[in-house]
């Protein structure tokens, strides 16, 4: 199976520009026609933060941009909540916020990690005992689970604030079972890693790029988008590239936040104290 996983799209139902300077919804395009040759592509997944605003608007571009893509290639395509989220506007345009899609000997599950008005994900034991269900029966080739917020640590300092709550329990559900792969968004940045044997992959952001070099108390961003190209076969480890999708003002600041400015998203959108 072969999928192209695009996250944090960030879109607007007008002509609004992500923090004054982004116009998220020409980054997208710039995405999709940066993956425009790949052959052979299953799915297209979107893990997340689809929209800035929750607008249906920004929904209903979020579809006509990616639906025609996805069908012209037999593709389908799959979308997930992020904490950026509207849940009622998702589901008008979008369908339901957990979802199992079969795709012939695959199955792709998505959850909703979104907490209403955070910005730090949480999975409720009935979403994790819906998930545990769903798995109690195995597929041929392998079940893969798209979740906004990663069941893995951030790499940089407002991001770890505001991960997922208690990663553990998700693992608990998936140790065991046939899901072979994770797809996540939220972090701004690629990243592979390994949790309890199980891939985890987050895709980079659209919107923009998180910066990974920075000191211990600055979080930055800078223009950048990208998407990951996943290649999971019949049997043995998923094969990820990283593309990106360039533009001229790639590396342009975004975003830089010191201590203060990090201390004040995370009171305002972080856990409760």
């Amino acid at each position: 199976m072969r999928i192209v996983h695009i996250s944090d799209t960030h879109l607007y139902g007008d002509d609004s520009l992500h923090y004054g300077i982004v116009d998220t919804t020409a980054a997208l395009r710039r995405v999709l026609a940066a993956a425009e040759e790949i052959p052979g592509v299953d799915a297209v997944v979107l893990s997340g933060d689809l929209s800035e605003d929750g607008s249906v608007a920004s929904y209903r571009t979020l579809r006509d941009l990616v639906d025609p893509w996805a069908c012209e290639r037999g593709a389908q395509a799959i979308y997930a909540m992020g904490n950026h989220d509207h849940p009622d506007a998702f589901a008008e345009v979008l369908g339901p916020r957990t979802r199992v899609h079969t795709m012939g000997r695959h199955r792709i599950v998505t959850l909703d990690s979104s907490v209403p008005g955070a910005a730090y994900g949480s999975l409720d034991a009935a979403q994790l005992a819906w998930l545990q269900s769903e798995l109690s029966e195995s597929v041929d080739l392998g079940t893969v689970v798209v979740v906004h917020h990663p069941p893995t640590h951030a790499v940089t300092p407002l991001l770890r604030l505001l991960e997922l709550d208690d990663p553990h329990a998700l693992l608990g559900v998936l140790d065991g079972s046939d899901v072979r792969l994770v797809l996540s968004g939220h972090y701004h940045h690629p990243l592979v890693t390994l949790e309890r044997g199980i891939p985890i992959v987050v895709a980079p952001g659209v919107t923009n790029t998180s910066d990974v070099t920075t000191p211990e108390n600055v979080e930055r961003a800078r223009i950048g988008a990208g998407f990951a190209l996943v290649d999971l076969p019949a049997s043995g480890a998923p094969r990820v590239s990283l593309v990106r999708a360039p533009s001229e003002r790639d590396g342009e600041l975004v975003f830089e936040l010191d201590a203060d400015g990090i201390h004040d998203i995370a009171r305002s959108f972080g856990r409760p104290e």
